[in-house]
């Protein structure tokens, strides 16, 4: 089947960049060094990626006083990195057929009780419609790993996506979590328009990836999946987004394997992943695991301070998997992209809100599950800017976007303005009454930050034309 993956020996001259030998060795040695810590803090904040034996200094903190430093460095990278702006986007899950039996996955092919469902072409438009009707922009298409779910199936997924408009309503970025394909699957994805291909290794601790993914099915292949970002450069796809699964496994060992990943695609590739991406496990159909390896909520604050330092030019995701009272507090530790309004139903865009969760036609059980005007107002009142912004990979910055930090007055020049814009489409066109005063007041705010310029004045010129009606304005 052209694109996935049926012949295992395909994966015979992969590269295996994750040296387990020496991460463990790191985990096992490092100690606490408050003094080199601090050095590590500064390299970071200058916008530079740490190293994995760096990154290990940064695990060992256990103090008090090393973890308070660490969350004020954490907090002060991502306000100068990525400013007070989070982007906001909305998973599709298009299908849920499977061939795997991933033992954490409530759509494994062995699930007692699930249904499975892949939504045809109305169903998809009803889907698309209901999200532009909330204000989304943004989505990642999600589908089980099946051969049913081919490149072109997928390509034609997103050619929907950004083919329906409702009123001021449309799909400006669709990205992409599907199973990994070879060079061509990847390449027929590419030319349908996507923005990042997202693909999460799970556990970079190989023996532990064998114990969850059954070495018959196709993800039972570690290091066909561990090179699947390489197969997706090679065919022009360059934002692409990483992840694991914390929980399977000791939680410092999965930080020092995306760090590990980061590195290999930034030195191999010449551009880091665009989105670093860290879901904690959470309960699923018919899963019933012993989870030697929980992540606590402290241990998750942490992981993604030390990951907001490690790679300060990635994008981080954290998902509505979260609650919502997790994601008020650890928001401000690096984070940049948020889900909202988010349903895990194959279908559940077109339910009526207020609906429960059903399980059995989820992948997991999500945190949080407010409405995005709800999040849009959560957001505006802790002083963020939510962001529906597309302009980069629209106007050909995506080189620029994964290295931002190297680029002087990026974020004024370009993020910032086209942040307030966007939301200023959603004001206009979806915002209830109390998130249309929130963020109008926050936008002034904003705008009194500015001295007196040229660039000043088009924002406020812009922000006119979207109150007469204007779409799409870029900056």
């Amino acid at each position: 089947m052209k694109g996935i993956k049926m012949d295992m020996k395909l994966s015979a001259n992969a590269v295996n960049f994750i040296d387990e030998a020496k991460l463990q060795n790191l985990l096992e040695n490092s100690k606490e060094d408050l003094p080199r810590a601090r050095e590590l803090f500064k390299k970071a904040l200058d916008k530079k990626p740490l190293s994995v034996e760096e990154t290990a200094v940064l695990l060992a903190i256990e103090s008090e006083e090393g973890l308070k430093e660490l969350f004020a460095a954490a907090r002060e990278l991502k306000r100068k990195v990525y400013g007070n702006r989070i982007v906001l986007f909305a998973p599709l899950y298009v299908g849920n057929h499977c061939v795997n039996n991933c033992k954490y996955c409530g759509f494994r092919k062995d699930a007692k009780g699930i249904v499975r469902k892949t939504l045809n072409n109305k169903e998809l438009i009803s889907e698309i419609e209901n999200l532009e009707k909330a204000g989304h922009k943004r989505l990642i298409l999600v589908f089980g790993e099946s051969p049913v779910y081919t490149p072109e199936f997928i390509a034609e997924s997103v050619k929907t996506c950004y083919s329906i408009k409702v009123g001021n309503g449309e799909i400006r970025r669709v990205n992409i979590n599907a199973a990994p394909l070879d060079v061509e699957g990847f390449r027929i994805v590419k030319e349908s328009g996507i923005g990042t291909f997202q693909i999460f290794q799970e556990t970079y601790h190989q023996e532990t990836y064998s114990k969850y993914h059954p070495s018959g099915d196709i993800k039972g292949d570690y290091m066909w999946r561990l090179n699947a970002m390489d197969r997706a450069f090679e065919a022009g796809i360059d934002d692409m987004g990483i992840g694991a699964l914390f929980g399977l496994y000791n939680w410092k060992y999965e930080v020092l394997g995306l760090v590990s990943h980061a590195l290999h695609l930034q030195n191999t590739c010449g551009v880091g992943p665009h989105t670093i991406s860290f879901p904690r496990i959470k309960p699923a159909a018919d899963m019933n695991l012993e989870l030697p390896y929980e992540v606590s909520d402290d241990e998750f604050k942490r992981l993604v301070a030390i990951l907001r330092l490690a790679v300060p030019y990635t994008g981080l995701i954290m998902t509505a998997r979260e609650s919502s009272a997790i994601r008020d507090e650890v928001i401000e530790f690096g984070v940049s992209q948020i889900d909202a309004g988010t349903k895990l139903e194959i279908g559940g865009y077109q339910n009526q809100k207020g609906d429960e969760q059903d399980i059995t036609k989820e992948q997991f059980v999500i945190g949080d599950t407010r409405e995005l005007d709800d999040v849009m107002h959560w957001l505006l009142t802790k002083g963020y800017i939510p962001s529906f912004c597309t302009a980069c990979y629209r106007m050909g910055r995506t080189g620029e976007h994964f290295m931002e930090f190297a680029i002087p007055g990026f974020i004024k020049r370009f993020c910032t303005p086209n942040a307030i814009i966007t939301m200023a489409e959603y004001l206009e066109d979806y915002a209830s009454d109390r998130t249309k005063e929130a963020g109008y007041s926050l936008i002034e705010k904003e705008l009194e930050k500015l001295p007196d310029s040229v660039q000043k004045e088009k924002i406020i010129a812009h922000l006119e034309a979207v109150k007469n009606g204007t779409r799409d304005l870029r900056f």
